[in-house]
């Protein structure tokens, strides 16, 4: 028997221990020594979670430094999905759902199971963050989740920061609002930065955003930086303590261009004589449907927006807690439009005798015309066999530029079209005004005005002959375009700033309604509390030498008085103290019957005017729709307008203003 292989083998049993305790040491002496510090930060890792804080938004405030927008302290209902799954094993989960829609509708925050479900399987929220079920719910309803915390497991009631009004509805179209952030744009926002930390502004699954107005525009500045929780959680991912706290730093305040005081005025003036327009007949007995319209108030010095007034518009606290969508689909058709269209920026109208501005610019600056040649006025104009005349043929007789655009007279203005013809004066000079594009105001949604060309016309008939039949440029849509119709659309913020370049001499602003950013809580007379400022930004020039502004000023002064088109409407204001240099315009509303014929609809009052006349502050333009002839509407609310930003004594709002209005 061989002795040594029992001892042979022991030897390499004892060589293979030896060298199996050794690797092991080995191990354990990199992982303590050598790969210490990052083995310690994984294990933190394993145990600790870093939870987003959400900040408050920064302030809104208006040119005066009064607060239109700010934040209040809201208490909202939570439920923790862990706790929740224990229940569901339990066998308790439906119990329990059905129990918080019962005591919360009970508490006055109706409440339905299938809701409350949805709320709590949305995967849009992090498992260890507590899950907003309801919001702004009242405070017995916190006491009484809070005494009866047995019965309610899962379930906490934290104060967040909600957007409030103290305007109330009142430039709602300008300030916007902000809603819950969708999966979609999770995935794709950009975080901004903090200017003063530098500190990254991420989102996260309950983080509001700007969905409107300058909430949306200025989202990066409104929006807060989050604070930062650092919470330990156990093996079941259940947070078990806070390990630290970094606090969450409000957004910077924005300050508007915007005076509330105007922007108030313009609301309500626009309000109460669509109302009492509505249902009743103008002159021609077409009944007024006086749906919507809009108020423009600009500071021509450096396009500043005093005042945007919309109607129909809407109430921003309406989306505070999250707009149902039954709410959402009323305001988009309020008597057939949409109270979430902002009509100042968007709506586009055709601007009638108001666009006479560029006609006459554009026939005194190419030698059309001079503005003491004289016209003589039958009240019709004929063009290849067919008539084009002043509203109820009025006759004028012999007339200069300036008369004409006192009286509106439209045979003077068909005429200058005809001399025109072949040319692209009227379209470049309305390039010049900005009537082709967007002003660049800082609001979402803002829609391009549109004049037709020779170029355009024979491209849309090439593309499509059957819609275009025609692609020639005729004298006749020369003519028309001379008095704003049929060829041109304007929105009436373009209009606005037309007249407001008219006022400051030729510069076109871009318009701008806020003003300064500043830090949070910030004194807006404080220099340093001001982070950034929207300093004027010019777009463009008219050349407007005194030939060729002084009697298209003169003209325009001559509107709101005496033999003007909206005399009737300036009745008592003392243009002394207070000039008003204006334009009246009248658009027809067409619209295709079932049986393929047309027919009208009442006319679109436009009034684009600017004061005082020597030292101009304020232009300011109405455009209301289905409403009336001329100055019988728009000019009204103008007038009321500048009521407040002259400091006259105010007139009864509801009163008939003497006289018929012209165009």
């Amino acid at each position: 028997m061989d002795t040594a292989s029992p001892r042979l083998r022991m030897s390499v049993l004892g060589f293979v221990v030896l060298g199996c305790f050794v690797a092991l040491f080995a191990r354990l002496w990199y992982l303590q020594v050598m790969a210490s510090d990052s083995l310690t930060i994984e294990a933190a890792a394993n145990r600790s979670r870093e939870v987003s804080v959400e900040a408050p938004r920064g302030r809104i405030l208006d040119v005066k430094g009064r607060v239109v927008v700010d934040n209040r302290t809201s208490l909202v209902v939570t439920v923790n999905r862990r706790d929740l799954a224990d229940l569901t094993k339990q066998g308790g989960r439906d119990e329990f759902v059905a129990r918080m829609a019962d005591t919360m509708t009970r508490f006055g925050v109706p409440t339905k199971v299938a809701s409350l479900e949805r709320r709590l399987q949305d995967q849009q929220y992090d498992q260890i963050q507590p899950v907003p079920v309801a919001v702004d719910v009242p405070e017995e309803l916190m006491v009484f989740l809070s005494e009866h915390a047995e019965d309610y497991p899962a379930v906490e009631v934290r104060r967040e920061s909600v957007r409030t009004y103290p305007y109330g509805a009142t430039g709602g179209n300008i300030v916007g609002y902000v809603g819950r952030i969708s999966a979609e744009s999770l995935k794709s926002a950009e975080p901004g930065v903090d200017v003063e930390t530098g500190v990254a502004k991420t989102y996260q699954p309950n983080s509001n955003i700007g969905l409107a107005g300058v909430e949306r525009t200025y989202e990066d500045d409104l929006r807060g930086t989050p604070g930062v929780e650092v919470v330990e959680i156990d093996a079941n991912n259940r947070s078990v303590r806070t390990v630290s706290r970094q606090a969450p730093r409000p957004g910077s305040d924005i300050q508007l261009n915007v005076d509330i005081d105007v922007q108030s005025r313009a609301e309500t003036v626009l309000v109460e004589k669509l109302d009492a327009l509505r249902g009743t007949s103008q002159r021609d007995g077409v009944r007024r449907g006086a749906p919507a319209g809009s108020v423009v108030v600009l500071n021509p010095n450096d396009g500043g927006v005093v005042a945007l007034a919309t109607y129909p518009s809407y109430d921003p606290s309406e989306f505070v807690n999250g707009i149902s969508q039954e709410r959402y689909t009323q305001l988009s058709d309020i008597g057939g439009v949409s109270a979430l269209v902002d009509r100042a920026i968007s709506g586009q109208y055709s601007p009638g005798s108001t666009f006479k501005l560029v006609t006459a610019d554009a026939a005194l600056s190419n030698g059309i015309t001079t503005a003491n040649s004289y016209y003589n006025d039958t009240g019709v104009f004929e063009v290849g066999g067919q008539q084009f005349q002043n509203a109820g043929r009025v006759r004028n007789g012999s007339i200069n530029l300036p008369t004409s655009l006192t009286i509106s007279s439209d045979t003077f203005y068909y005429s200058l079209g005809a001399r025109m013809d072949g040319t692209t004066m009227l379209q470049d000079t309305a390039t010049k005004f900005g009537f082709d594009a967007i002003t660049g105001i800082d609001l979402p949604g803002e829609s391009s005005g549109y004049v037709l060309t020779p170029a355009d016309k024979k491209a849309l008939n090439e593309k499509n002959p059957d819609a275009y039949p025609y692609g020639e440029w005729f004298t006749g849509d020369n003519v028309q375009l001379a008095i704003g119709q049929n060829t041109v659309v304007v929105t009436p913020l373009q209009l606005a700033s037309a007249y407001a370049t008219l006022a400051n001499g030729g510069t076109v602003y871009q318009p701008r309604v806020v003003g300064r950013i500043l830090r949070s809580k910030g004194d807006p007379n404080d220099p340093a509390a001001v982070i950034r400022e929207n300093v004027p930004v010019v777009k463009g020039t008219v050349d407007l030498p005194p030939a060729v502004r002084d009697p298209i000023v003169q003209g325009l002064s001559g509107v709101t008085s005496g033999k003007g088109t909206a005399a009737a409407a300036f009745t008592g204001f003392d243009q002394r103290a207070f000039a008003i240099v204006g334009k009246t315009g009248t658009a027809q509303v067409t619209f295709v019957r079932p049986d393929g014929s047309v027919g009208f609809k009442a006319d679109t009052s436009l009034f684009a005017s600017y004061g005082p006349g020597d030292a101009p502050q304020y232009a300011v333009t109405a455009v209301m729709e289905e409403s009336g002839f001329g100055a019988e509407a728009s000019g009204v609310v103008v007038r009321q307008v500048y009521e407040l930003l002259a400091g006259q004594q105010l007139t009864d709002r509801r009163a008939p203003v003497a006289g018929a209005a012209r165009d």
